[in-house]
Parts: C-alpha cells; sequence; structure tokens
C-alpha cells in the first residue's frame, strides 16, 4: 500500500452494517448502533418500538442523546447538529454533537486549504491543535476546520469557523472556493465516525498572518506544499482527516501525478462515494 493510500484505508475501515443495527426516523435511515448501544435505546418510549423514531416524536432525540451522556455513553459537546438521512436531505431532527458517533449518524465539517503562492511555488497553512483538545491534540489541522453545527451549511460554517479559529475577515475568508466533498466511514474510539467534508481552497495575499483567535489551535506555520506532502507520506502527524483533504490538494495542484498509477488510484479511492 503506497504512504498516501494507507490514510484513506484508515479512515475507511468499516463496512456498513456489520453487526450494527439500523436507526431510523420513521422510513428514514439515519443512523447505525452497536447490539449494546440499541439494547440502552429500547428503553425509551420513543423508540420501545424498535429502532425507529416516529416522526412526530424527532424532537425526543436530544433528550434521548442527554440521558445516553448522564449514564457514561460519550461526553456531550453543547453543540447541535443536524440529523438527515441524506447529506442532502432536510433536518429531520437535531442532536449533540458528541452522540453522532455513538448512534452512528452523519456528520458533516468544513476543510480549508489555506493557500500562498510565492515564487518559489505554493505554500500551505498548518496549524497545530491545542494540547487538551478532546480529540487528537496536538495534531496538524487546516488553517480553518470545523463541523456543520444545526441550521448552518458550509458556506455558513467557513466564516464563522474562519473568524473564530483563524482571525480571518470576512471579506478574506469569503474568497474560498469550493473544490469537493469526501466522505468516509470510521470506527474510532469514540465510535463510528459518518462524516462528509465540504473542502475549499482559499488563496491568501503574503501579507496576512493568521492568529489563533480562540483556544482550538496554538499556532500557525506556512510550509511549503511540498513539505506538508512529506508528512502526510511520513508520518501521521496530521489529524487523521486532513489527510485525505491533502491527498485532494496534492492530486489537483499536480504535485502528485494525476494521471500516474498511483495518482488514479487515489483519486479513484476518494471519490468513492459518500458515506
Amino acid at each position: 500500500m503506497s504512504p498516501l493510500m494507507r490514510h484513506i484505508e484508515a479512515c475507511r475501515n468499516v463496512q456498513l452494517p456489520g453487526r450494527r443495527l439500523t436507526l431510523r426516523i420513521g422510513a428514514a435511515p439515519v443512523g447505525w448502533v452497536t447490539p449494546e448501544v440499541a439494547a440502552g435505546l429500547r428503553d425509551y418510549p420513543a423508540l420501545n418500538t424498535g429502532l425507529t423514531i416516529p416522526p412526530a416524536q424527532a424532537g425526543e432525540l436530544e433528550d434521548i442523546a442527554g440521558d445516553l451522556s448522564s449514564r457514561g455513553w460519550f461526553r456531550l459537546r453543547h453543540e447541535a447538529f443536524d440529523v438527515r438521512a441524506g447529506p442532502d436531505g432536510p433536518a429531520l431532527a437535531r442532536v449533540d454533537r458528541g452522540a453522532l458517533p455513538v448512534l452512528g449518524i452523519r456528520a458533516q465539517g468544513v476543510h480549508v486549504n489555506g493557500l500562498v503562492r510565492r515564487r518559489d511555488g505554493i505554500h500551505l497553512w498548518v496549524a497545530r491543535r491545542a494540547a487538551d483538545k478532546a480529540l487528537d491534540p496536538g495534531k496538524l489541522d487546516h488553517l480553518v476546520a470545523g463541523g456543520v453545527a444545526a441550521g448552518m451549511d458550509a458556506r455558513a460554517t467557513l466564516l464563522k469557523e474562519a473568524a473564530e479559529e483563524a482571525g480571518l475577515p470576512e471579506e478574506l475568508a469569503a474568497r474560498a472556493e469550493p473544490v469537493g466533498r469526501i466522505a468516509y466511514t470510521m470506527e474510532r474510539a469514540e465510535g463510528l465516525r459518518r462524516d462528509l467534508l465540504h473542502c475549499f481552497d482559499l488563496e491568501l495575499p503574503e501579507s496576512f498572518v493568521p492568529r489563533p483567535a480562540d483556544d482550538e489551535v496554538q499556532e500557525f506555520e506556512l510550509w511549503p506544499l511540498r513539505r506538508a506532502l512529506q508528512a502526510v507520506a511520513e508520518t501521521d502527524d496530521f489529524k487523521f482527516n486532513v489527510n485525505l483533504v491533502l491527498i485532494d490538494l496534492f492530486l489537483r495542484t499536480g504535485l502528485v501525478d494525476p494521471h500516474g498509477a498511483e495518482g488514479a488510484a487515489l483519486r479513484q479511492a476518494l471519490d468513492a462515494g459518500e458515506s
């Protein structure tokens, strides 16, 4: 397996259903739960006929998740995410972000490649996550990255996270261009990650220097893009899903030949459908 392909395989390390059972709102499948979680869910009246919540009671999912957290199933993140049957479908309910992996509900996020074009080539702004982050502390990350909260879309999330994480003024962040979507289904310590990443490129002037504007990022560094390629190929220093977005960037910029055998295989793997 190639040094880059290993990251794609790591993020797609589970096939559904496996031993999981389908969680539904009405007829719509919204999640996948282990038998152990399924047994716990059957304690709730809205689910007492199985793992199907009647649409009229879908609002109870937030309360159910809160109770599951109090019983030690997961840690609340105090941020609501929309629950959908498909990535572009209507929101059927809301639930705390911390519940998503335990319930196998899809999350959506935004990742922004912060690019600077210099005479010696393309450079990439790299963030280092805070050491006290609950997930992947100290890992390398994108200039801007964050989950799409309930009631928001990818563009609104980008503008919000750009200001909060990197001190990017809205007029600059608004220049970001969508370049694709990447999905994966992954077993992690916190549960099942079914994530859809909205990917953007943002070309920045050399004069702009991002600054940590909240407690989620320790620092930013500007790297030659080839240094990022070396780090992805040789280490696990980047947060697991950042690797996928960077591999896509390497292919689109030609740093990895998209027409060669490895590049074609990487592109096919990245484009292998939404979770």
